[in-house]
């Protein structure tokens, strides 16, 4: 029996399923820029950045299946695709994720407040992980600014600090219908 327990803490974390979603989209939007403008290492970053937050809002998902409490998955605004050069996209993920930084630890601190130790527990793994996309994002704005139009330099920089991808984290929730 699925129950329809409503806290803010689970209104909240509603909402962020749809702010990972959209999150996804946007650097979809983003990855499908960079190829746009053959910049394929800023392509496959950003396209593997949107299966990671993805990822994220399935997480979520399947703790509201384990749980037992209702889910719905919310509709997106659609991402915006254009660009004025090739930094505004950076600049536009890591104010996203200084965004979604914010709304975790929103999450984080009504599980506490509402006493879901299961809630706030669940949220630490999310808090670890957006310190690293912002430290991630604040970087590649740092090198796009230094690369000075140079976009070699900045593909190189890419394809060497980035290309291996994420190895997974062992501590890091299950996705519903498994990780991408």
């Amino acid at each position: 029996m699925t129950t329809t327990e409503s806290t803010k803490f689970h209104q909240l974390l509603h909402d962020q399923v749809g702010h990972e979603f959209a999150a996804s989209q946007q650097y979809i939007a983003v990855a499908v820029y960079y190829d746009n403008h053959d910049m394929p290492q800023l392509a496959k970053h950003f396209y593997q950045q949107s299966v990671e937050e993805r990822n994220h809002a399935m997480m979520i998902v399947q703790y509201f299946l384990d749980r037992d409490i209702q889910v719905a998955i919310p509709g997106i605004e659609a991402p915006r695709t254009e660009f004025d050069d090739y930094k505004a996209p950076i600049e536009l993920a890591l104010d996203q994720e200084r965004r979604v930084t914010q709304q975790i630890v929103d999450l984080a601190k009504s599980a506490r407040d509402s006493g879901d130790y299961l809630g706030e527990q669940f949220m630490q793994w999310f808090l670890k992980e957006q310190v690293e996309e912002v430290a991630t994002m604040t970087t590649l704005q740092t090198i796009a600014e230094h690369a000075n139009g140079n976009l070699f330099d900045l593909e190189n920089f890419v394809e060497r600090e980035f290309a291996g991808g994420s190895t997974g984290d062992a501590t890091a929730p299950v996705a519903a219908g498994g990780n991408l």
